[in-house]
């Protein structure tokens, strides 16, 4: 037995290095002796004493001889000197990271985020390979830990602790061995498909013989995942027993229960997971009911920066200043991470990303008609440190929020309501107040409706509903609107405003009235009572659209929020709406209705039919409304009677905005007609450009209203939006292709009859451009064609959405924009 001698730190670790060393030259040279192999490893190193007491246990420690057979293992003889064991392996280290970017991307679909850390999708496995200090041992556990957001805890499912196993295996976090060669290990991770979204913490310890190795891997991003999961079976209704879209064939889809279970946003149509989760230019329709307008959109949901400002908007949130670490544990579900959004991204009641103006006045900020995307918004948002960017409107809040739900995961379209109700007492009626004139009295009329309204659909179940109400679900950034204290609105499942269902979650009321409200229009009198002069069932809810998958047509998909207008079935969901809504109690041909807030009102028998009219009326263009130019059009009577009819006509026109708020007056004028029996007039109507030209609004909409007086009281009532038409075209002069310039050539006209100058193309789009394009136009002569050429390189491939407005202080911005096909680099 060899007595302990005590060293000091520095000469143990030094000791322990080199007598690991000495092992292997044991092995190697045994034939010269012990002795020989420590003298010549020592003699440099350690004193005398130290060398000659080593000696000693080494002999009494091994056999060791001169022999070939000598044998080298330990025993139990002796212990080592100075507590250092010459068999102890090194404790085990994780070296390099490889996140393998490029085929967790592939695999993902995350392939397009330019971040530098790795972006997956949940309940979806991810590898990373670890480059390790040694060969890891069947004895040695590699154990992970994954946290997001503030104090994060197993409790509240933002942290999870796990080891990795032969399998994939369990509802939680999996580690699962994919490979191991030498010093290399190849591990395939995966996380639940409820898991909280957001940005992670990877942590690794690795555990042998009550050593551990603690190392922070690095941080990642997990998303939502829309797409198909391997292995996994869906069930799909057959095409035959789904609702068919009146205008195309709408992408619509039904299943049950069974089929979301992985995540609650999964959609099973590829092409549609393209076109809503990954396409990152779209179109947006605006204009009127017979006269609808595409707008090109570049959500660009993967251009520089854009996911980080996407989760600041989360963590910039009410509730997660308010909670951070409740606020997080919910970012499971769609259902909260939509509402949150869809408050976020207008700044009503927190620092939100846009702040809205209607009033034409943008004095401070930029036109919501000029933006020709969510990127230059998002980043403006983040470089003023969080501050509102001025100005939004509808189309532009659905915009936004579509980028920031697409980057999030969610599958997300945008939709358009023409003729769509704004019904602030939530009657589902929008009641209108008219003078003599037909001239909207706007201190009496709280409701409107509004040429159109712009809004989001998502995908993703309703685990709060029911199975039945799985699907496309409303959500709409416009501040129109609180709901529970907050300007938001929705999820409301589109199924349920169909069915009218009004009484389920969020914000039912407000979606229906915006569909299939009741448009009554009263002419007040200045005795202060009212006479009903309008009423239409199905006046409101027209031709709603959204951009068909795959192409920049139109599909028209009114027919899955309600059913044909005037048909008994919507006239039965509307009764039930109602219903849903009010209690309800008979009072002689009057019904009076209490709402749930308590607040009582009359509801007359509107839906009863009117007298059968006398006379009908309607607006007829003579001329395409071209800006700049004088309008011409006329009003046409018929007297539908074998009598003589006396008809007093009062004219009014005014420029609106699209919610059709009046801007200025520009017409007011009275005539005296009569019509024979049988008989049609022709009342010829002209509006030259000095008239409108200083009060016409960026969207060029105008008004024009005849209040028709006949003799015996009959009141006629007839109505005309206008847009003014523009021109610009765009053609690309070659093949696209990756890396290569290509010319654009842009052709405009002055649609004024007056010289302008000052005039700009502004060019933007996602795959062309890092940041917008401004290309000075020489001045233009009156009503002058005009082409402009510049060149593009494309950084993509695909097809390509390039915006190129007019821009001029003369008139309003004229829009345009072409799919371009790029081709990848040979």
């Amino acid at each position: 037995m060899v007595s302990q001698v005590t060293c000091s730190g520095e000469t143990k670790h030094h000791a322990r290095r080199t007598l690991k060393h000495f092992h292997g030259e044991i092995h190697m040279e045994r034939n010269q002796g012990a002795s020989t192999c420590i003298q010549h490893q020592f003699a440099n190193h350690f004193p005398h004493s130290f060398i000659n007491t080593f000696k000693k246990y080494l002999l009494s420690t091994f056999h060791v001889s001169g022999t070939e057979d000598s044998s080298m293992s330990k025993t139990d003889t002796a212990p080592c000197p100075f507590g250092i064991d010459i068999f102890e392996r090194e404790r085990i280290r994780v070296t390099k990271v490889d996140w393998q970017r490029s085929r967790n991307g592939a695999a993902h679909h995350t392939q397009e985020y330019p971040c530098p850390e790795l972006v997956v999708r949940r309940g979806q496995s991810f590898s990373l390979t670890l480059e390790l200090s040694r060969a890891p041992d069947c004895e040695e556990t590699f154990i992970f830990m994954v946290e997001t957001g503030p104090r994060a805890s197993e409790a509240l499912h933002t942290k999870a602790v796990f080891q990795t196993s032969e399998l994939e295996l369990g509802e939680g976090w999996t580690a699962a061995k994919e490979a191991q060669m030498e010093n290399t290990l190849t591990v395939s991770l995966a996380s639940p498909p409820n898991a909280v979204i957001g940005r992670y913490l990877l942590s690794i310890r690795l555990s042998s013989h009550r050593k551990h190795s603690n190392r922070r891997l690095g941080e990642f991003v997990l998303l939502f995942n829309p797409c198909q999961p391997p292995g996994a079976v869906l069930l799909l209704i057959p095409d035959a027993a789904l609702p068919q879209a009146s205008k195309a064939r709408a992408p619509v889809h039904t299943r049950p229960d069974d089929c979301f279970s992985e995540d609650d946003v999964f959609l099973a149509s590829e092409e549609e997971r393209q076109e809503y989760v990954l396409n990152d230019s779209g179109i947006i329709f605006r204009g009127v009911e017979k006269h609808i307008r595409a707008q090109g959109w570049n959500y660009g949901q993967f251009e520089e920066d854009i996911l980080n400002i996407c989760l600041s908007i989360l963590d910039r949130s009410p509730g997660h200043q308010n909670n951070p670490a409740t606020d997080v544990s919910c970012r499971h579900d769609p259902i909260y991470v939509t509402r949150v959004i869809s408050a976020m991204v207008n700044s009503n009641n927190d620092r939100g990303v846009v702040q809205g103006q209607w009033q034409g006045k943008y004095d401070g900020g930029t036109s919501p008609l000029h933006w020709r995307g969510s990127v230059a918004i998002l980043q403006k948002w983040l470089k003023g440190r969080y501050k509102p960017v001025k100005y939004g409107q509808c189309w532009v809040f659905a915009g936004v929020m579509c980028t920031v739900l697409r980057c999030l995961g969610i599958a997300t379209r945008v939709v358009s309501n023409f003729n769509s109700a704004h019904d602030t007492d939530q009657n589902l009626s929008v009641d209108k107040y008219v003078d003599s004139f037909g001239r909207t009295l706007e201190d009496l009329t709280e409701d409107s409706m509004w040429n159109f309204h712009v809004w989001n659909e998502s995908w993703f179940a309703r685990q709060d509903l029911g199975p039945s109400y799985n699907g496309w679900q409303v959500l709409d950034a416009t501040p129109q609107e609180e709901s529970e204290g907050v300007f938001r609105c929705g999820p409301a499942s589109v199924t349920a405003i169909r069915e009218g269902d009004v009484h389920l979650a969020h914000d039912g009321p407000f979606v229906f009235a915006e569909v299939n409200a009741d448009y009554i229009t009263w002419l007040w009198h200045e005795d202060e009572s009212r006479e009903r002069v309008y009423s239409n069932t199905k006046k409101i809810g027209r031709c709603i659209s959204t951009k068909a998958v795959g192409s920049d047509s139109r599909v028209d998909i009114t027919d899955l929020y309600k059913y044909p207008e005037g048909s008994r079935k919507e006239r039965q969901v509307y009764s039930k709406a109602v219903k849903r809504l009010f209690s309800v109690k008979a009072s002689g041909r009057r019904t009076w209705i209490r709402r749930a807030g308590g607040r009582c009102l009359w509801h007359d028998d509107l839906l009863e039919p009117t007298t059968k009219p006398s006379i009908t009326g309607k607006f007829k263009l003579l001329e395409p409304p071209m800006l700049g130019h004088d309008l011409r059009l006329a009003l046409c009577l018929a007297n539908l009677t074998s009598r003589v009819q006396q008809v007093r006509v009062n004219l009014s026109g005014a420029t609106i905005l699209y919610t059709r708020k009046p801007v200025a007056e520009i017409l007011h004028e009275s005539h005296a007609v009569r019509l024979g029996r049988q008989e049609e007039k022709r009342i010829p109507i002209t509006i030259s450009y000095s008239k409108y030209k200083e009060d016409l609004t960026e969207d060029k909409k105008i008004l024009l209203a005849a209040m028709c007086l006949v003799t015996k009281g009959e009141k006629l009532l007839v109505e005309k939006d206008i847009t003014l038409e523009d021109f610009i075209t765009i053609k690309v002069l070659g093949p696209a292709m990756v890396g290569v310039a290509v010319t654009v050539e842009v052709t405009v006209v002055n649609p004024l009859l007056e010289r302008v100058k000052d005039c700009a193309l502004m060019v933007e789009g996602s795959g062309f451009l890092q940041e917008q394009l401004s290309i000075d136009v020489p001045t233009l002569e009156p009503q002058e064609r005009a082409s402009v050429q510049f060149d593009i390189t494309p950084s993509k491939s695909g097809p390509r959405q390039l915006q190129v407005d007019l821009v001029s202080p003369h008139f309003p911005d004229i829009k345009g924009f072409v799919i371009i096909h790029v081709a990848t680099d040979k």
